[in-house]
């Protein structure tokens, strides 16, 4: 199996990278937007600041740009949302559904840990600046 989609590693990356910081930037956008599908209510200053910083980390995740910093602080965000959101309320996280905010805090330390990768603009930038 290797040999069949390994070489398309870094590719399938990139689009992991993509789809994950654009879902981030949707969770964010519903609770600031009220879109897709989310209602304008009042919220809590911390859920305010959650949502923010999911649609500029998100958007940033998605096209790539400080990808790395951008990743590590959406890692540090959804550790602290389980912690504050879900860890009170039993120790297994799909029990206290926080399953979405684990998987997401080991995704992005994972895109940390790798830089934004291909199709991204970190790349491009580092293209110019070895041209230059």
């Amino acid at each position: 199996m290797e040999r069949l989609i390994g070489r398309f590693a870094p590719h399938l990356y990139a689009i992991l990278r993509i789809i994950s910081g654009l879902m981030f930037f949707l969770h964010g956008s519903q609770k600031i937007f009220g879109w897709p599908g989310g209602s304008l209510g009042q919220l809590p200053m911390l859920a305010v600041i959650a949502g923010w910083l999911e649609v500029i980390l998100g958007a940033l995740i998605t096209i790539g740009l400080f990808g790395s910093f951008a990743a590590f602080l959406a890692s540090g965000e959804m550790a602290v949302a389980y912690f504050i959101g879900h860890a009170g309320k039993g120790f297994w996280p799909v029990l206290n559904e926080g399953e979405l905010a684990v998987l997401y805090c080991f995704l992005f330390l994972y895109i940390a840990a790798m830089g934004s990768g291909i199709w991204s603009l970190d790349a491009v930038m580092h293209r110019g600046r070895r041209a230059a």
